[in-house]
C-alpha cells in the first residue's frame, strides 16, 4: 500500500486494485482539548475513537447502500480500523457540507444576533471550503459556480443528497431517543459519469447528537446507539 494522504482523523492508502484504504485514527477535531466537530484542527486524542467512528460509519453506509443512496463505501474491517472505498474526486480542494437541525456551533456564533441557542432549523444546508488557513469559510451557490468548484446543477443535487442522508441519520438516531443537532458530510465525483457520491465518514466525530438536552461525546454515542 502507498500512503497518499495524511488527514486530521484518518490516513489514506492507495491499493493495487485502484481502490483506497482509509485508516481511522484516534485523533478528533477540537480546540484546547475540547472536542468540536466544527473545528478545523486536531484538538485531542481519544483512545478507541477510530474504531468507534468506523463502527458508526459502517452502520450508516450500509443503510445508505440498502436505500440506493450513492457512496464510495465498499467494506470495513473494524478490528483493523480500516475502510475500503472506491476512488472519488473532491470538489475543488475539498468542501464540507453541513446539515443543521438546531442552532449550535459556528451557526450560532455567526448568526447569534438573530438565532437563539438550540433554535430549530429545518435541515438547513451550508457549504464551507476546506481551508484551515481561512477557518473553513462558508461559500454560496453562486460563488461555487462562478469559481468553477461545482455547477448550479451539481449544487442542487448536493443539497438534495445532504438532506436525504441527514434525515436518514436523524431518523436512525431517533429510534434510540437521540436527537441530531447537526452533521457534516463530504462528497466527491465518482466514475466515468462523475456521479456525486458521499465520501469520508458518518461518525460521532462529525455530528452533534443530544439526549434529554445533553450532548453525547463521540465514543458514548457509539455505545448508546450500537
Amino acid at each position: 500500500m502507498e500512503l497518499v494522504y495524511t488527514g486530521k482523523t484518518k490516513d489514506v492508502y492507495a491499493l493495487e486494485d485502484g481502490n483506497y484504504l482509509l485508516q481511522f485514527k484516534d485523533d478528533v477535531t477540537g480546540v484546547d482539548g475540547v472536542f468540536d466537530p466544527g473545528a478545523n484542527s486536531v484538538g485531542l486524542t481519544i483512545e478507541g475513537a477510530g474504531r468507534a467512528g468506523l463502527k458508526l460509519t459502517k452502520h450508516f453506509f450500509e443503510i445508505l447502500k440498502e436505500k440506493k443512496i450513492p457512496t464510495h463505501y465498499i467494506d470495513a474491517d473494524i478490528n483493523q480500523a480500516t475502510m475500503t472505498v472506491t476512488p472519488a474526486e473532491v470538489f475543488g480542494k475539498g468542501l464540507e457540507v453541513i446539515c443543521r437541525y438546531r442552532a449550535v456551533g459556528s451557526f450560532l456564533r455567526r448568526y447569534g444576533l438573530y438565532a437563539e441557542e438550540g433554535q430549530a432549523l429545518d435541515g438547513f444546508v451550508e457549504v464551507t471550503l476546506k481551508d484551515d488557513e481561512r477557518e473553513d469559510p462558508p461559500i454560496s451557490e453562486d460563488a461555487l459556480d462562478m469559481l468553477g468548484i461545482l455547477t448550479k446543477a451539481e449544487y442542487k443535487e448536493l443539497k438534495s443528497l445532504t438532506q436525504q442522508i441527514g434525515n436518514v441519520v436523524k431518523e436512525e438516531l431517533a429510534k434510540k431517543n437521540i436527537e441530531l443537532y447537526d452533521i457534516k458530510f463530504e462528497f466527491g465525483r465518482a466514475g466515468e459519469n462523475k456521479q456525486i457520491v458521499l465520501i469520508d465518514e458518518i461518525s460521532g466525530g462529525n455530528m452533534r447528537a443530544y439526549k434529554d438536552g445533553n450532548y453525547i461525546e463521540p465514543l458514548e454515542l457509539e455505545k448508546m446507539f450500537l
